[in-house]
C-alpha cells in the first residue's frame, strides 16, 4: 500500500528529493522510505555510495539481478541503476508494484558481457587436469561462477588461482555436488561444499532464502555461486591470504583440520598461478601457523581472525 501511495505522489510531482533532468534512455521513477542505500553493484555486500534521506524521484537506465531484498511489502531481486547516483537502488524500495520494473531493459543485454578475464572450461581444465571430472557441468555453471568472482573482487591472478584450486578440491567445480556419503541434513552442498547449520543458517539470512529448510539450494545453478562468494568474502575474508601467497591460511579457512590435504591444494594453487601468469612465484606458503592447523569450521569469523593474526603474517 505504500508503495502504492508513494507512486501516485511520485506521479504529482510530490517527492521529498529531484534529481535533474532525465536523460532521454532513462526511465523516470521514485523511492519511498528513508534511509535507502543506494550501493555500487546489485549486491548487499557492495559498498554503500550514498543513502537517501526519503522519497527520491530517479531516472533508471537499465535493471539488474543482484541479491534479494525483503520489506513489508515485498521481494525483489532485481536492482535499478540509476546513473545520476552512481549506483543501484533495490527494486522494493522504489514505488512500483512489480517486483521488476517495467519496460527497463535488463543493464548489458544490449551488448554481450565483456569475457576479458572470464575462466573457461579450457581454462580450469589446463589447471587441474583430470579433477575436471564433469566438463559440461562445469561448464554450464562458470557464468555464475565467473559472476561470483567479479563480486568477490576475486580479480588477480593470485585470488583466482586460490579461489579455483580451493573450488576445485571442494567440488570439482561442480555447482550441484553433494558431499559423496554425507547424509546429515547440512551436510556439504555446491561448490564451496557450505556445511553446518552454523553456516546454512547466516548464509540463508545474507540472501533473504530459507536455507535451513530447504538446503539443496545449495547446490542450485541460482545460489551455489553467490554462496560461495558469500563464505570467501563474508563468512571469512580469504582475498588478502592469496594476496599473500598463504595457501596455508585460505585452507585453515575452508574449515577442516591440517593434514595431507592441504600439500594437494597447495600444489593445485601453483599449478593455477602458473597457468595464469606463467610462473610460480617464491614465497608460497603451503604451511599453516599452529593455531590454525585444528578444525576451523565452526569459528567465528572474528575468531577464525584472531587466530590469523596470532600466526603471524598478515596484520
Amino acid at each position: 500500500m505504500r508503495r502504492f501511495l508513494t507512486a501516485v505522489l511520485a506521479c504529482l510531482g510530490i517527492t521529498a528529493t529531484a534529481l535533474v533532468a532525465t536523460p532521454a534512455y532513462a526511465t523516470g521513477f521514485s523511492t519511498y522510505g528513508s534511509g535507502v542505500n543506494v550501493r555500487s553493484d546489485a549486491y548487499l555486500s557492495s559498498a554503500v555510495v550514498r543513502t537517501l534521506s526519503g522519497p527520491t524521484s530517479i531516472d533508471v537506465d537499465c535493471q539488474k539481478h543482484g541479491d534479494r531484498v525483503s520489506n513489508s511489502d515485498g521481494t525483489s531481486e532485481w536492482w535499478a541503476h540509476v546513473p545520476a547516483l552512481g549506483g543501484y537502488v533495490t527494486v522494493v524500495y522504489i514505488s512500483v508494484p512489480e517486483d521488476k520494473l517495467p519496460g527497463v531493459p535488463e543493464c548489458g543485454t544490449d551488448n554481450p558481457p565483456p569475457a576479458d578475464g572470464d575462466i573457461t572450461l579450457a581454462d580450469v581444465q589446463a589447471m587441474f587436469g583430470t579433477r575436471i571430472a564433469n566438463p559440461s557441468i562445469v561448464e554450464t555453471g562458470l557464468p555464475s561462477l565467473n559472476q561470483a568472482m567479479r563480486d568477490a573482487n576475486i580479480n588477480t591472478p593470485y585470488r583466482k588461482a586460490a579461489f579455483l584450486a580451493t573450488l576445485v578440491h571442494e567440488s570439482r567445480l561442480e555447482y550441484n555436488i553433494r558431499e559423496i556419503g554425507d547424509t546429515r541434513l547440512y551436510g556439504g552442498r555446491g561448490y564451496i561444499q557450505l556445511t553446518g547449520d552454523f553456516n546454512y543458517g547466516p548464509a540463508g539470512q545474507y540472501f533473504g532464502i530459507d536455507l535451513l529448510g530447504n538446503p539443496d539450494l545449495a547446490m542450485s545453478l541460482q545460489w551455489s555461486a553467490p554462496i560461495a562468494r558469500w563464505y570467501w568474502t563474508v563468512a571469512r575474508n580469504i582475498n588478502p591470504y592469496a594476496d599473500n601467497l598463504d595457501m596455508g591460511r585460505v585452507n585453515a579457512a575452508i574449515g577442516y583440520p591440517a593434514g595431507a590435504e592441504d600439500q594437494r591444494r597447495c600444489d593445485s594453487f601453483k599449478n593455477a598461478i602458473r597457468y595464469l601468469t606463467g610462473s610460480v612465484p617464491s614465497g608460497v606458503i603451503c604451511t599453516r601457523p599452529s593455531p590454525l592447523k585444528g578444525d576451523t569450521s565452526k569459528l567465528t569469523r572474528t575468531q577464525f581472525d584472531a587466530l590469523a593474526k596470532n600466526g603471524g603474517g598478515l596484520g
